[in-house]
């Protein structure tokens, strides 16, 4: 059976959203995509402050089942204006994954649901590091 993973200062997006930060499942956990929006307001103009936000998202959910960036085996990262800031998001990503890299995919996307965000992150994890 599937077991959520909600961090304290998430508990208000599973009852708005009703969705999981994190599902384990098996050996592995399906995180939701993360953005650019701390938890508690607006997206940052800096893109790179958004990628931050989301990249530190992600390890707070990650953290809450006893996991780090060393257990991600899948991302998908989402962005709105990919060529103007893909060399920022490759240097962030870089302080965050390590060997064995994780598979990734990046995607240039129109937009999302709150205005003015330009990444998000999607990934799976698995509980045993690889």
């Amino acid at each position: 059976m599937p077991r959520a993973i909600v961090p304290n200062s998430m508990r208000d997006l599973v009852k708005d959203w009703r969705m999981s930060p994190g599902l384990v499942s098996g050996d592995h956990v399906f995180l939701t995509g993360f953005n650019g929006c701390p938890v508690d307001g607006p997206p940052p103009a800096d893109p790179m402050a958004q990628m931050r936000i989301a990249f530190d998202t992600i390890a707070e959910v990650l953290a809450e089942d006893n996991l780090d960036w060393g257990h991600i085996v899948d991302m998908t990262s989402f962005h709105v204006g990919l060529g103007d800031h893909l060399e920022i998001f490759k240097a962030i990503r870089a302080e965050y994954v390590r060997e064995p890299y994780p598979a990734w995919t990046a995607i240039e996307v129109a937009g999302f649901a709150t205005p003015g965000v330009v990444v998000e992150l999607k990934v799976v994890a698995r509980r045993s590091k690889v």
